[in-house]
């Protein structure tokens, strides 16, 4: 891997004593390329998206829409099943970001209970989890080409309409 990013053996072990640094690193790379991917998302729905909006934006940004976000989906996804069979990796904070993630649907769905775009009876935390879950499943039925791109956000398009009121 390292020759064929055009960088020695020996320098990647300088800076990444075990496997797992690496394999961090890398992962927290792309998580903050996802965050920035998100922002610049947001930032074209104006000064003040509705919630709905807000949370479309961030599960459709999840989906594998270009050659980054591919990219993404696919290490994210190998680093969690390495995660299930290594114990050193699971040691390690790589679910920060997606518990971040998590946080911040959770709080644009209380934001749409608030501003009664949503039932009062949504549970921000079940709703924010079962949509990311949703999304990240979507995400790799696309990869595998159960379902197009155009499927993938049909569904999650119906999910948010029966969670918010027209």
């Amino acid at each position: 891997m390292a020759a064929k990013a055009d960088v020695s053996l020996h320098l990647v072990q300088h800076y990444f004593e075990t496997k797992e640094q690496l394999m961090l690193f890398a992962l927290t790379h792309l998580a903050e390329r996802m965050r920035t991917r998100v922002e610049e998302r947001l930032a074209v729905l104006g000064a003040d998206p509705r919630p709905r909006e807000v949370i479309e934006a961030v599960l459709t940004q999840a989906l594998p829409t270009d050659e980054e976000s591919r990219v993404f989906h696919l290490v994210y996804t190998s680093y969690a099943m390495l995660a299930v069979t290594d114990a050193a990796l699971r040691r390690q904070p790589f679910l920060a970001a997606p518990d971040a993630m998590e946080r911040f649907v959770a709080d644009q769905v209380r934001l749409a209970r608030q501003s009664g775009d949503m039932s009062d009876g949504a549970d921000p935390r079940l709703e924010a989890a079962a949509l990311l879950a949703m999304s990240a499943g979507l995400g790799t039925g696309v990869l595998l080409g159960q379902r197009s791109l155009a499927e993938a956000l049909t569904v999650i398009r119906h999910s948010l309409d029966r969670l918010t009121k027209p």
